[in-house]
C-alpha cells in the first residue's frame, strides 16, 4: 500500500450511534408470517421444460421443513402447492402453459421455526426462456475408497442426451469418449462426464474419484505427544523468564528485517503451555505465536505480543508487515496497550486483550489492513492510520479511527454503520461462521486439536460466556508433517485416514495432495509453505462435508499450475450447509520469493464453503527476478463456482485479470480489499475482450441472480504506466437481488485512474489519494 495523508482521530456522539443502531435493528427484522425482505435467504428460478410445462425451483439458504408455492395465470386459478424436495432444492412443475402465458408466483417457507412469505415474482412462458441445460451426470457407485475394481454406471436425467467422459481427470468435451454402457475402473482414477443434447446447453461436469485398493482403517501409530520438529518452540511456565525471552529475541532478530527476512525460507512457531509468563514477544516474518490452553485465559502473557515498524528501512510504516499471527492467549499489556501494526496475512484470533489494542505503528505511519476474529478487547481498539480492517465475532470495549474501509460483523462494541463518513460498515451478526481448529494440551499432558462448532448469526467471541463449543481430536489421529516429508508420504497418510498437522517449514510437492475424506483437518503452524514443483495443483479437496484447512501458505512454483488449491471437482452439486468446508488463514503467493506461475490461486466448486480470511497476492516486490508482468504470472486470485459460498475477510491483490470471479448463486462477501496490478505495461495489454479498459477487480457472473457484499475497497497504482485506466472496479449483473453496500475506489498517489466504482456508477478517482464512495448498489 502507498502512504496517504494521515487521518485525524474522530469522535462520535453517543446519541448518533444509538439512533443508527436502532434504525439498523428495525430495518433488519423479519416478522413471523411477514414478507421476507432479504433474498439472501433463498434463490428461486423458473425453467421451461417444454412447450406446455415449466418448473419452479426454490433453494433456501437454511434447510426448510416445507416450502409452498402459490401461483396464478393458469386456467385453474390460484394454485397452492407443497413443493417436492430433492438435493436441497424444492421443485414444482406447472402444466397447461402456452407461449406468452404469464405466471405470477410467490413462496411460503419455514426457517428455523418461523414461517415467511416472499415477494411476488413473474415468469413469461416461451420466447425469452433461456435454453434448458442438460442435467449433470451422476455415477453409481459414487466415488470413494474400494478394495477392488468397480463397474461404474453414468447417467443423466435429461432424456435423449448423450454422455461423453474421461478417466484421466481431464475436462470432457464433445469429442471425448462416448458413454455406451458401464465402464470398468480397475485402478485409482477420477472419472469426469458431461451430458449433451441438441438444442440444449451442455451440462456442468460431473465428477467422481475412485481409490482402488485397501479401504482406510483409520490413522494409526501416531503419538499423542508428537515431535513438532526443530522450528517449533514449546515454552513451559516452569522455565525461567530470561531463558524464554532469550529464545524469543533470537528468533525475532532472525525474522525481523523487511529487506532480508520477508522472502526467506525460515519458519517459526512459539507455543506457550498453560500458565503465566512475564515476557515480551516481538513477532517477525513467518512466526506464529499461540497459547496451548483450551481457552485464551489459560495462557497469560504479562508483557506484550507486538508487531511494529521495527526496521530503519520501514521508515515508520507497517505496509509490509505480512505473514505473522497471534492466537489463543490473554495479554496484560505493559503500559496498558498492546500494539499489533500489521498488513495482510497477519491474523489476530482468540485473543483476550486486557487493556487497549493499537493497530497502528508507534510512529503513526501507515499500515495496510488486517483481521481480528473471536477476540475480546476490554479497552479501546484504535486503528488510526490503518487503511482498512475487518473484525468478526468479537467483543470490543470501543473503537477509534478509520481511513477508507473498516468493517465489522457480529462485534458488540463496534461503531454503528456511518459509511462513508466515517468509513465504517457494521453487520449485527455474521451469517455463518466457525472458529479455527487449534492445538491445545489436555489435563493429562497430551496434545489434541479442538474443532469449534458451526455458528449461525453469531455475535461476540465463541468463548465469551465459557468454553468454545465443539469437539476434540487426539493427536493420534494426525500425521505430523515435518522436514523430509514428500507429497507421497503426505498422501499416504491421507489415504490411511489421518488428519494433517504441518509444522513450520517449506514443502516441495511433485504431486497433488488429495484430501478426499469428509471432516479431514489440515492444520498448519508457523506458515508452512507448499510449493508445487512441476505444474501440478498443490492441493485438491473432494466435494465432501466438513474439511477444515487452516494456516497454510501456497507459493506458486516455476512451472505454471492451473490452480494452487481447488475445493470440489467441477460440477460439484452436494449441499454442505450443515457441515461446510472452511478455509481459514490460507494464503497464496505468486512470485516474490521465486518466479511463480499459476492461472488461478483458489478455485471453489463446492457449495456452502466458508472462506474466512485469505490473502491471495501476486507480488509487486520481492527477490530480484521473481516479480514483474512476465516473471510472475497469474490471471485470477479467487474463482467461485459453488453456490451459497461465504467470504469473510477477502484480500486479493495484483492479479493480471479479474482478481475475483464469482459465478455461484447466493454468494456473500463481508469485507474485500484489493489492489489492481501495479505493473500493467500498456492499456492494450490489459483491455477486456469487450474492449473496455482494464479488468474489474470483483466480477459477478452475468448469469448470477443473487449475491450480496458489504465493505469493499479497490485501489489502483499503475506506476509502470500511469496512463493506464480501469473502466470499473466492480462489475455485476443488474438484478435487484445482486446488492452491494459500502464500496470505494482510490487512485494511490494518482498513478492512473478507475473510471467508475461499480458498473457505470461512481465517479472517476480524483488526485490526492481521495476515495470515491458508493453507499449502495443498485
Amino acid at each position: 500500500m502507498i502512504p496517504t495523508p494521515a487521518p485525524t482521530r474522530r469522535r462520535r456522539l453517543r446519541w448518533r450511534a444509538a439512533i443508527a443502531a436502532l434504525v439498523l435493528a428495525v430495518c433488519s427484522t423479519l416478522l413471523v408470517g411477514g414478507v421476507a425482505t432479504a433474498a439472501d435467504d433463498y434463490t428461486q428460478s423458473v425453467t421451461s421444460l417444454n412447450a406446455t410445462q415449466a418448473q419452479i425451483a426454490f433453494t433456501p439458504t437454511t434447510a426448510a421443513l416445507y416450502v409452498d408455492v402459490h401461483y396464478t395465470g393458469t386456467a385453474q386459478g390460484q394454485q397452492n402447492v407443497r413443493m417436492t424436495l430433492s438435493g436441497g432444492t424444492w421443485r414444482t412443475t406447472v402444466s397447461g402453459l402456452s407461449s406468452g402465458t404469464v405466471i405470477d408466483y410467490w413462496f411460503t417457507y419455514e426457517k428455523s421455526g418461523p414461517q415467511y412469505d416472499t415477494p411476488h415474482f413473474s415468469y413469461t412462458h416461451g420466447g425469452t426462456t433461456p435454453p434448458q441445460t442438460v442435467a449433470t451426470p451422476t455415477f453409481s457407485p459414487a466415488g470413494g475408497n474400494y478394495t477392488s475394481a468397480q463397474t461404474v454406471t453414468i447417467s443423466t436425467s435429461t432424456a435423449g442426451s448423450t454422455i461423453r467422459y474421461t478417466v484421466d481427470g481431464s475436462t470432457p468435451t464433445a469429442s471425448s469418449t462416448l458413454y455406451s454402457g458401464p465402464i470398468s475402473v480397475p485402478t485409482t482414477r477420477t472419472v469426469n462426464a458431461i451430458g449433451i443434447k441438441s438444442g440444449l446447453t451442455t451440462s456442468a461436469v460431473g465428477s467422481a474419484s475412485y481409490t482402488i485398493g485397501s479401504v482406510p482403517t483409520g490413522c494409526t501409530t501416531q503419538p499423542d505427544v508428537p515431535n513438532f520438529g526443530p522450528n517449533t518452540r514449546i515454552f513451559d511456565p516452569g522455565m525461567s523468564a530470561a531463558t524464554i525471552q532469550a529464545q524469543l529475541d533470537t528468533d525475532f532478530n532472525n525474522q525481523k528485517d523487511t529487506l532480508t527476512a520477508q522472502m526467506a525460507d525460515r519458519r517459526i512457531a512459539h507455543l506457550f503451555k498453560p500458565g503465566a509468563y512475564s515476557v515480551h514477544d516481538d513477532v517477525g516474518y513467518y512466526t506464529s505465536v499461540a497459547g496451548l490452553g483450551q481457552n485464551p485465559g489459560d495462557v497469560v502473557i504479562n508483557g506484550a505480543i507486538t508487531v511494529d515498524a521495527f526496521n530503519a528501512s520501514d521508515q515508520g510504516v507497517a505496509l509490509q508487515n505480512f505473514w505473522r499471527s497471534a492466537e489463543n492467549m490473554a495479554v496484560n499489556p505493559i503500559g496498558g496497550s498492546n500494539r499489533w501494526a500489521v498488513a495482510q496475512a497477519a491474523p489476530f484470533r482468540r485473543m483476550d486483550i486486557r487493556g487497549n489494542l493499537q493497530l497502528y505503528p508507534a510512529s503513526y505511519g501507515f499500515a495496510s489492513g488486517g483481521y481480528i476474529a473471536d477476540t475480546k478487547v476490554s479497552g479501546e481498539t484504535a486503528s488510526i492510520s490503518q487503511q482498512q480492517w475487518y473484525t468478526r465475532d468479537s467483543n470490543l470495549g470501543s473503537w477509534a479511527g478509520g481511513v477508507w474501509n473498516m468493517v465489522f460483523s457480529g462485534t458488540p462494541g463496534a461503531p454503528a454503520t456511518t459509511f462513508p463518513n466515517p468509513p465504517e460498515t457494521t453487520l449485527a451478526t455474521t451469517p455463518v461462521s466457525r472458529d479455527v481448529p487449534y492445538l491445545y494440551i489436555d489435563s493429562a499432558g497430551k496434545y489434541r486439536v479442538f474443532t469449534p462448532s458451526l455458528r449461525t448469526n453469531a455475535s461476540g467471541a465463541s468463548w465469551a460466556n465459557g468454553s468454545t463449543p465443539g469437539t476434540s481430536i487426539p493427536m493420534s489421529q494426525f500425521y505430523v508433517v515435518k522436514s523430509g516429508d514428500t507429497a507421497s508420504s503426505i498422501n499416504s497418510a491421507l489415504t490411511a485416514g489421518c488428519n494433517l498437522f504441518f509444522t513450520p517449514g517449506v514443502y516441495h510437492l511433485n504431486q497433488t495432495l488429495n484430501v478426499n475424506r469428509a471432516n479431514t483437518v489440515v492444520l498448519g503452524i508457523g506458515y508452512p509453505t507448499l510449493i508445487p514443483d512441476n505444474g501440478v495443483n498443490a492441493m485438491q479437496v473432494a466435494d465432501v462435508d466438513g474439511v477444515r484447512i487452516k494456516g497454510l501458505l501456497f507459493d506458486a512454483g516455476t512451472t505454471n499450475s492451473a490452480a494452487l488449491l481447488t475445493v470440489g471437482a467441477s460440477g460439484s452439486s452436494a449441499n454442505h450447509a450443515a457441515n461446510p468446508t472452511t478455509l481459514q488463514d490460507v494464503f497464496f503467493r505468486i512470485g516474490g520469493s521465486i518466479a511463480g506461475h499459476a492461472t488461478t490461486s483458489l478455485v471453489v466448486n463446492s457449495n456452502n464453503v466458508i472462506i474466512d480470511h485469505i490473502w491471495a497476492w501476486r507480488a509487486d516486490h520481492g527477490n530480484a527476478g521473481t516479480w514483474g508482468w512476465t516473471q510472475a504470472t497469474a490471471d485470477t486470485g479467487l474463482l467461485v463456482n459453488g453456490n451459497n459460498v461465504l467470504a469473510t475477510g477477502l484480500f486479493v491483490e495484483h492479479y493480471q485479470k479479474s482478481q475475483v470471479i464469482w459465478n455461484g448463486q447466493g454468494g456473500k462477501t463481508i469485507f474485500f480489499q484489493n489492489e489492481m496490478p501495479y505493473d500493467v505495461p500498456n492499456q492494450a495489454s490489459w483491455n477486456r475482450p469487450s474492449g473496455k479498459a482494464g479488468y474489474p477487480a470483483y466480477k459477478v457472473g452475468d448469469n448470477v441472480t443473487s449475491h450480496e457484499a458489504w465493505g469493499l475497497g479497490s485501489y489502483n497504482f499503475f506506476n509502470v504506466n500511469p496512463s493506464v485506466s480501469a473502466y470499473n472496479a466492480f462489475e455485476v449483473p443488474n438484478n435487484a437481488n445482486v446488492r452491494f453496500h459500502s464500496l470505494c475506489t482510490v487512485s494511490l498517489n494518482y498513478q492512473g485512474v478507475i473510471t467508475h466504482v461499480i458498473n457505470d456508477t461512481g465517479a472517476v478517482t480524483p488526485p490526492g489519494t481521495v476515495p470515491v464512495n458508493v453507499v449502495n448498489y443498485p
